[in-house]
């Protein structure tokens, strides 16, 4: 239902059930800088499960790059919007409605005095997470589902709880 497999996760579910460790996973991605002009800035790969995808980012010309490919804040809100569209639709599954439409849009306003060494003004203030649902099911039902999605989505989650952040050079 909604391009959502429930076997797949009620039997994740049943797993990490019987060892809560199976819930824990983790992620990681390596990219490398490109020097050379007039290319994209950072180029990786990212492999998933059933294969791997290039990703490449590049600053806006007024951050130095050459606006040649989504900026990293672009790829950060995918990430969010695509995660949160997943945990929403997931529920949604798992209540037994059904959706005929899912669109999800990140916003973010950006100051970039701080980055730029001007200022010390929070870079970003606030992220907005807007949803357009098509479906039968009631205003009501959506806006609980909403709620859940916003206390289960890992990328919210990452938005709105201190995380530890450890950075290192080899």
């Amino acid at each position: 239902m909604n391009n959502i497999n429930l076997e797949a996760i009620k039997k994740f579910m049943e797993e990490v059930q019987k060892n809560p460790e199976a819930a824990k996973k983790t992620k990681s991605i390596s990219g490398e800088w490109n020097f050379e002009q007039g290319n994209p800035q950072v180029t990786a790969e990212i492999k998933f499960q059933s294969g791997s995808a290039v990703i490449e980012a590049d600053s806006p010309q007024f951050m130095g790059g050459a606006g040649l490919k989504p900026d990293p804040i672009q790829y950060c809100l995918f990430g969010l919007a695509a995660c949160y569209a997943s945990t929403f639709v997931s529920i949604c599954a798992e209540k037994g409605i059904e959706l005929s439409k899912l669109k999800v849009t990140a916003e973010n306003k950006t100051n970039l005095t701080k980055s730029l060494g001007l200022g010390e003004e929070p870079i970003v203030e606030k992220v907005k997470l807007s949803l357009e649902v098509e479906s039968d099911a009631d205003k009501e039902k959506i806006n609980e589902i909403e709620k859940f999605a916003r206390e289960r989505c890992p990328g919210v989650y990452c938005l709105t709880n201190p995380i530890k952040l450890i950075t290192e050079l080899k």
